[in-house]
């Protein structure tokens, strides 16, 4: 199985081409992963709380 630290030390070992090419690609994967957890989060009804403060808070400010 790989390891965190194996992934380290190929990641640490890439050309710089190659770097960037993971780098572009790695953004990407995240960027995936954070907007399937958010989506989640909002369905599950876990942000309605800091919605609702959102929305004061700019009602107020108005």
């Amino acid at each position: 199985m790989t390891t965190v630290q194996d992934i380290e030390r190929e990641v640490s070992s890439l050309p710089l081409k190659e770097l960037a090419e993971f780098r572009a690609w790695f953004e990407e994967f995240d960027a995936q992963v954070w907007d399937k957890q958010f989506e989640e989060d909002a369905r599950s009804g876990r942000l309605d709380k800091v919605a609702k403060k959102a929305i004061e808070d700019f009602n107020i400010s108005r």
